[in-house]
């Protein structure tokens, strides 16, 4: 294989980071499912979890910049314990917030005020929800968990989430459940909103198609099933040139759990720190945004994943 790095030498771009627009907070890695895509490789076994005293040196570092997007993630972090307290700081500071739910941690114990507490702080949800088939969504995460993540999504539209003149946004995205990449994403999500609205009354804003990453869980997965070879190549001989000016990492910076940042979350998932000349990632309160502008960015062949085809990031399809 080609590195990711030698080809963007070989076409002449420069790739540093821009201004930072969305500050992406890994809360953790515990979470209530153990997808098999998932690149976090997260579960209900992890025990990483963001503690207070570094939520409140995230909420600093934000105050202290204009970045007007938070990107909360996991694991799935509303199951932190201060989760609740990191959104309602974000909006109190005017910042427009983003959950990455995963839509059954609705059901969990002590959690059934969530829904309310999203509608009450107008956050923005994006929800896994891999397929409009329940084989195909339990197969990926688990028996149940279709029904379930329809439950929650029939709850969140009664509260408006995903209804045309509310503002409550609702996006799903969709992972594929093999080594293969993602369909047109406008195709796929017209085939999203008739079947889910036709079967289950479900509306909502618009769909992100995700490329799985092979790395961490899903490249043991495609390593057992003897496709990672293929599947890399695949990435590889998609790469498109044109999703280069448009990946998250120009303009997102990811904190992980201990603080620690990086360019992105995969980055981070391979502790892959920040090209500032150490061996480790250095921590949110050792640096400044102005620091981190105009920095080269750390790239590995993992990359190919986001500029395949039309291009893949956490808000979906690039071009």
């Amino acid at each position: 294989m080609r590195s990711f790095a030698e080809r963007i030498h070989a076409n002449g771009n420069g790739f540093h980071k821009r201004k930072i627009d969305v500050l992406q907070v890994n809360m953790g890695k515990y979470c209530n499912q153990a997808c098999i895509h998932c690149h976090v490789e997260a579960g209900p076994g992890r025990k990483e979890m963001m503690k207070r005293e570094t939520v409140e040196v995230v909420l600093r570092f934000l105050e202290a910049s204009r970045i007007p997007t938070v990107d909360i993630t996991g694991g799935a972090p509303e199951l932190n314990p201060h989760f609740d307290y990191l959104v309602e700081s974000c909006v109190r500071l005017g910042r427009h917030v983003m959950d990455r739910c995963n839509l059954t941690v609705l059901f969990e114990p002590g959690k059934d005020y969530l829904p309310e507490f999203f509608r009450r702080h107008r956050v923005e949800l994006v929800c896994s929800l891999p397929c409009y088939t329940a084989e195909n969504v339990d197969r990926q995460r688990g028996n149940g968990t279709f029904d379930l993540s329809i439950r929650a999504l029939r709850k969140l539209n009664a509260l408006g989430y995903g209804l045309p003149g509310t503002g409550l946004e609702l996006q799903l995205v969709y992972n594929p459940v093999g080594a293969f990449l993602p369909p047109p994403q406008e195709k796929l999500e017209g085939d999203y909103r008739r079947i889910l609205k036709e079967e289950f009354g479900i509306v909502f804003n618009r769909l992100y198609c995700l490329t799985n990453m092979p790395i961490t869980r899903f490249e043991k997965f495609l390593r057992l099933r003897g496709e990672y070879d293929r599947y890399t190549e695949v990435l590889q001989s998609n790469f498109n040139a044109a999703t280069l000016d448009r990946v998250m990492c120009r303009d997102l910076l990811s904190v992980g759990w201990d603080g620690s940042l990086y360019d992105c979350d995969f980055n981070q998932m391979l502790n892959l720190p920040l090209r500032n000349g150490k061996p480790t990632a250095p921590k949110i309160w050792e640096v400044s945004l102005a620091q981190l502008v105009g920095q080269p960015i750390a790239v590995g062949n993992h990359c190919y994943g986001c500029t395949a085809g039309p291009g893949s990031s956490c808000g979906g399809a690039l071009i």
